[in-house]
């Protein structure tokens, strides 16, 4: 699974460097470049930041320091799943930094991160936007409001569940 990763990623690469080699660009032109590079790999990987570097004469530092200011950027691949625990105001009072701690403990990876076979990743997220919902988990585009330590379990039930349907889905089988 990680080499089919990887060769997936090296092949955005390639086509990202094809992409710059049929353009002009100014350092005026960064931002929009690492935003194609994310919507390319997901992430801003090591290897892109050189090539943007490399393509603008601009230091691999240079790159780095304007990407890492900017929170819409992430330097690691998404997994399958990601989560967000948001943070927000109303989030925070309800226990969202305790949600945020036992997500963090079930799967073994601080937020931020992704697992080491990228079925999940775990961001904080400032809001949401569902402040009535507190505190708020999404997993993906899926909402999980009034979330409790006691709900993270289920959630991963609810997970497995789905993907063992999927897999029974894609396989042919039928999901009884």
């Amino acid at each position: 699974m990680a080499n089919e990763l990887e060769r997936k990623e090296a092949v955005e690469l390639e086509k990202i460097a094809f992409l710059l080699e049929e353009r002009t660009c100014r350092r005026r032109d960064l931002i929009p470049l690492l935003q194609l590079v994310q919507y390319r790999l997901g992430y801003i990987s090591e290897e892109a930041i050189g090539l943007l570097a490399e393509h603008l004469s601009l230091t691999w530092s240079e790159v780095f320091g304007v990407a890492s200011f900017y929170n819409q950027f992430r330097f690691y691949p998404p997994g399958k799943y990601d989560i967000k625990v948001c943070l927000g105001t109303a989030c925070h009072v309800c226990g969202g930094d305790i949600l945020l701690e036992n997500f963090e403990r079930k799967l073994g990876i601080e937020e931020g991160q992704t697992t080491e076979d990228r079925e999940f990743s775990l961001v904080r997220v400032v809001c949401v936007g569902c402040c009535a919902l507190a505190p708020v988990v999404l997993v993906g585009d899926e909402v999980y409001g009034y979330m409790t330590p006691s709900k993270i379990e289920g959630l991963f039930t609810r997970i497995e569940t789905n993907k063992q349907l999927k897999d029974r889905k894609d396989d042919g089988r039928p999901s009884s």
